[in-house]
């Protein structure tokens, strides 16, 4: 979990004065680290009562294809590639512009399975 405030410092390197404390809508939340398994989802409240769902473990993908237009769900086979962090590749993290092998073939996940609840990817050929 991370802290969303504002810093204690300016730009110049000057310290603010703290006028008020932290406040609990300053709060980030811990990381929903999507792996491969049997689907699993948990909804949050978030800022302004609104709710977040956050995917925990995928199975299936929903893979549309550039070239003819169509989407199909597909079942993710394992995690090929990942820029955002060489290690989610040996422990299997599916994250926005990770690639995936899937029974298609090489796929690159477009939405963000934490902040969204789904896996939607674009098929690289």
């Amino acid at each position: 979990m991370q802290w969303q405030g504002r810093s204690v410092r300016k730009s110049t390197g000057g310290r603010y004065n703290p006028s008020c404390g932290k406040k609990r809508r300053e709060i980030g939340s811990a990381p929903a680290d999507t792996h491969i398994g049997i689907e699993r989802r948990k909804v949050s409240r978030t800022y302004g009562g609104n709710k977040k769902i956050r995917a925990l473990r995928c199975e299936y993908a929903a893979i549309s294809n550039t070239k003819t237009g169509e989407t199909r769900k597909v079942k993710i086979e394992k995690v090929e590639e990942n820029s955002a962090n060489p290690n989610y590749v040996r422990r299997n993290l599916l994250t926005r512009g990770a690639i995936i092998r899937t029974e298609l073939g090489p796929a690159r996940i477009t939405s963000r399975p934490g902040q969204h609840g789904v896996i939607n990817a674009v098929l690289i050929e």
